[in-house]
């Protein structure tokens, strides 16, 4: 049997793993933690998928539990500034699109829609409550789409059938602070200490790993969540690292804290932002009392200071004061993130810049592969190659759906601009692209593995960037369109109706605090 797994590092990655694995096997496996206090979790304000919910609820979190505790405010989206033209924005939420006679609201927008409102006000609800900066939630707790309230209970990613509203943003610290107390007090040994090497045995696989004052820490199973360093997988075992940044260039961010202290009177946006720059993107992302800002850029076309100057003109003109963190990001995969009997979680195992938040997602989907893949002593190798198959299709999706944000972008006045029009392409989205000057594209020729996002995401995108189809659909002029125009007034109607209903978001996410 395998009943013992060594976690080496903390931080989000090694608290969620944890938490994870008690509330999957409660006391059938020993976890063990070791991280040294000398390490700071780089955590700068997360945003997250809506399919995040699926983790709190197996692990029986309510999110009025953990909310208060991680500065927690809500995402109803993203929120994309300047990406096709300066002053213009759309959104990107979590809401799957309407149909009318068998086609989606988007390609009756195209054909019978008012063009001089964009493409996501007329076909999605979230972009008015995003502009109202409204809560999900009414005061009374109860969701405005009651039908997707309630536990998932012992679910995962890939059992999500219904688009979840909202999403999270919270402090990473101070949620793996508070993992830290929710695993600790369900049976797992919480060291604190530095590792000073790792031992191997005679077939090449990790043993334990010696730290400073406790020993050494030997265990079944051993779990990499020391970030880009990647100490047991990388270092120790090796393995080689895949980067992506021949299509996706950004390698560095640099990020500031700023206190807000009027958002009872300015408002919260229940949104992450996304304004792109000379030689990459902004983030915007609030919380409650301080947002979290950071430029993502390349270093081939901005110097640090001058990526820090800019952010600080951006976001906190005239705070020299808030401390600025320099990050460089490794951008690409392992080949392989389960090798021997040592799986990579985290930023050790990949990272492909945050532009669509996924950082927490590929933590949480690491770990629930391998639960589901789960070894005993026999080691059978087809677990580890499901798991890393896995792994490397959600990586390779998301790879190939961010590149198509700065392909299909309409901005081409920098250098840098410039060139992410003549950048190669990952395989499979120069077909997309070429289909999208078509027709919208559909669930069948999206990128096929599961990656975590839809059909709507990959339409709002290419619509939203102005990589629209050169016509709509021909078969649409055949069809009677009163149903279709019917059901975009009905949308603009529920989007009112909401917009005075629900309370801001500020509002609810206060009265969680209070």
């Amino acid at each position: 049997m395998i009943n013992s797994v060594v976690i080496v590092g903390g931080g989000t990655a090694g608290w969620m793993s944890a938490s994870y694995l008690k509330a999957a096997y409660g006391d059938r496996i020993n976890v063990t933690l070791v991280e040294s206090d000398r390490v700071a979790t780089i955590g700068v304000g997360e945003a997250t998928f809506s399919t995040v919910r699926h983790f709190f609820d197996y692990l029986g979190l309510d999110e009025r539990e953990w909310m208060p505790e991680c500065s927690g405010s809500y995402k109803l989206g993203i929120r994309f500034e300047n990406w096709r033209e300066p002053g213009q924005h759309f959104y990107h939420p979590f809401e799957r699109l309407r149909t009318s006679d068998g086609y989606t609201l988007a390609d009756w927008w195209l054909q019978e829609g008012d063009r001089s409102e964009p493409f996501d006000r007329s076909c999605f609800i979230t972009p008015a409550l995003c502009e109202a900066k409204r809560s999900p939630r009414l005061m009374d707790g109860s969701l405005f789409a009651g039908g997707l309230d309630g536990s998932l209970g012992r679910s995962t990613l890939e059992e999500q059938r219904s688009q979840f509203p909202y999403a999270y943003h919270f402090d990473a610290a101070l949620l793996a602070k508070f993992l830290t107390k929710y695993g600790t007090d369900r049976g797992v040994r919480h060291v604190v200490d530095d590792v000073t090497h790792v031992g191997r045995d005679e077939r090449g696989w990790i043993s334990h790993v010696a730290t400073r004052e406790h020993g050494d820490l030997t265990g079944d199973l051993f779990i990499d969540c020391t970030g880009f360093k990647g100490m047991l997988i990388n270092e120790t075992l090796e393995e080689p690292f895949e980067s992506f940044q021949d299509v996706l260039p950004n390698n560095r961010a640099v990020a500031l804290r700023v206190p807000q202290d009027d958002q009872a009177t300015t408002g919260m946006n229940p949104y992450t932002t996304a304004t792109a720059m000379d030689a990459g993107w902004i983030w915007n992302i609030p919380l409650f009392g301080r947002n979290g800002n950071g430029y993502v850029y390349s270093d081939e076309f901005c110097s640090p200071e001058e990526a820090e100057r800019t952010l600080r003109n951006h976001v906190a003109p005239g705070r020299d004061d808030l401390e600025a963190n320099h990050i460089r990001m490794r951008i690409g995969r392992n080949r392989r993130s389960w090798v021997n009997n040592c799986v990579a979680i985290g930023l050790s195992s990949a990272f492909v810049e945050p532009l669509e938040s996924t950082g927490i997602f590929f933590i949480q989907h690491g770990i629930e592969q391998l639960v589901k893949n789960f070894p005993d002593e026999r080691w059978d190798p087809a677990l580890a190659d499901d798991y890393n198959h896995r792994v490397a299709e959600v990586l390779d999706g998301v790879k190939e759906f961010l590149v198509l944000h700065y392909k299909a972008a309409q901005r081409e006045d920098t250098p840098y601009w410039k060139e992410a029009k003549t950048r190669a392409l990952p395989d499979g989205l120069a077909e997309r692209l070429a289909i999208g000057t078509s027709h919208l594209l559909d669930e069948r020729t999206i990128y096929q593995p599961y990656h975590g996002f839809e059909q709507y995401s990959w339409i709002t995108m290419m619509l939203g960037l102005g990589h629209e189809p050169e016509r709509p659909r021909p078969s649409l002029a055949h069809i009677d369109p009163t149903n279709a125009r019917a059901e975009l007034a009905r949308l603009r109607a529920d989007a009112d109706e909401l917009v005075a209903a629900l309370p801001s978001c500020y509002e609810y996410i206060a009265s969680l605090n209070s």
